[in-house]
């Protein structure tokens, strides 16, 4: 039985006004997507996260403290950041303010902002300047998609300086757009933002956008100064803002949201299974969710096994065999559930939105789970859970990060 080991901050609220649609209201705590960032460094354990502040904070994760001054960006924080994968002090993490940053952590007492890249720096921007993909790190180049509709890739040009400062001189070597003319005819609007963290499976790098565009784009070219070429195009018909998932086979499963009502979104439904090896005829099974408005699926799916794990912005989770589709079960929780469902050795973490984080026994995910336990958190936990050497960290709109564990 776990139980609140910490709370960042230990007093007070992580909140700032921000402006959308043309109305300011007051954020607060860590919202969709908001999962933590944990590593190891020098014996300690460390934690990074960006917040409904405005600030990307740097904290022990042993005790909540921070390491670090917070940087404070212009706006609020709503998507995962990412850390260096291999080894560089840098911190990589979008901001509602515009602005895309590379952050480095080798600096006293503070995080210092080495480069920047402006959302509205393309022509044309579809939507807005936001990001909420965490980027891509692969091979000293930072892949990703912004809410500005476009497809971006840098070279980072990492290195140490002589100091043993991390240096970066990133040149952005490809920009295309996530859309096309087709599909802009299709939807009637310019709603094309990329909202998603990209996924990657040998050379592809695959990601959908708020219209539904499913892509897969080949990388191979830029190992001889090329450019990445678009192989793989299919229409989902609404927005999907999940991270597509891909398993050991090939085949991803792409979960969308139902907004939009669109004749597509109808047909196709709100998770397939598609085969890539099949361009003209990927889907393998759909799966038609709630037809309410707004309904379908904003979590990314788990997969574990011979399952995927779903949760619906009403609420619902449920189990589905991934060779065939089948609903195994469902059950209802305190919706939405935007939160990622996370299982680790047959356990799933699931948090709701009345302030709960939930445990399952999956081991045997064909039959509906018990429930092991829950903890009241408080808020809606909008954001996705991260489990690390026995510790859970998850941020809630209560308005605070928090730590769970047995003492």
């Amino acid at each position: 039985m776990p139980e609140v080991l910490w709370r960042f901050p230990e007093q007070g609220d992580l909140c700032s006004l921000s402006t959308t649609g043309g109305r300011t209201t007051n954020w607060c705590g860590i919202g969709w997507t908001g999962q933590p960032a944990v590593w190891e460094l020098e014996n300690e354990t460390w934690l990074a996260i960006g917040a409904y502040d405005r600030g990307i904070h740097v904290l022990n994760a042993s005790t909540g403290t921070p390491i670090l001054e917070p940087f404070v960006t212009g706006d609020i924080v709503k998507g995962s950041l990412t850390v260096d994968p291999d080894g560089f002090p840098l911190i990589y993490s979008g901001s509602r303010d515009g602005q895309l940053r590379i952050l480095a952590f080798d600096r006293p007492d503070r995080l210092v902002e080495l480069w920047s890249m402006a959302g509205d720096e393309v022509n044309p921007m579809m939507w807005n300047d936001d990001w909420d993909g965490a980027p891509l790190i692969l091979k000293d180049y930072l892949i990703t998609g912004g809410e500005n509709s476009w497809f971006h890739i840098v070279r980072l040009n990492r290195s140490l300086e002589p100091s043993g400062r991390v240096a970066v001189d990133p040149e952005i070597v490809f920009q295309a757009p996530g859309w096309d003319r087709e599909l802009l005819a299709a939807l009637g609007d310019n709603n094309v933002s990329i909202e998603n963290s990209l996924a990657i499976s040998g050379d592809t790098v695959w990601f959908a956008n708020s219209g539904g565009l499913v892509q897969g784009w080949d990388l191979s070219p830029l190992q001889t100064g090329d450019d990445p070429v678009r192989n793989f195009r299919w229409w989902m018909g609404d927005d999907v803002d999940a991270t597509i998932v891909i398993d050991d086979e090939g085949f991803l499963y792409v979960a969308a949201e139902y907004e939009r009502a669109t004749t597509r979104s109808q047909e196709v439904g709100q998770l397939v299974k598609l085969d890539p090896s099949k361009p003209e005829t990927p889907v393998v099974w759909s799966v038609h969710e709630d037809r309410t408005l707004p309904g379908g699926f904003w979590s990314t799916p788990a997969l574990h096994g011979d399952v995927l794990f779903v949760a619906t912005n009403s609420g619902k989770l449920m189990s589905l065999d991934r060779y065939s589709g089948k609903v195994l079960w469902s059950i209802s929780l305190e919706g939405p559930l935007w939160g990622s469902p996370v299982v680790v050795e047959d356990i799933l973490l699931i948090g709701d939105c009345g302030g709960h984080l939930r445990a399952y026994g999956v081991e045997q995910p064909d039959v509906e789970p018990i429930e092991i336990w829950r903890v009241e958190i408080g808020g809606c936990l909008e954001a996705t859970p991260t489990v690390w050497e026995g510790r859970i960290y998850i941020g809630s709109r209560e308005g605070g990060l928090f730590a769970l564990g047995e003492r």
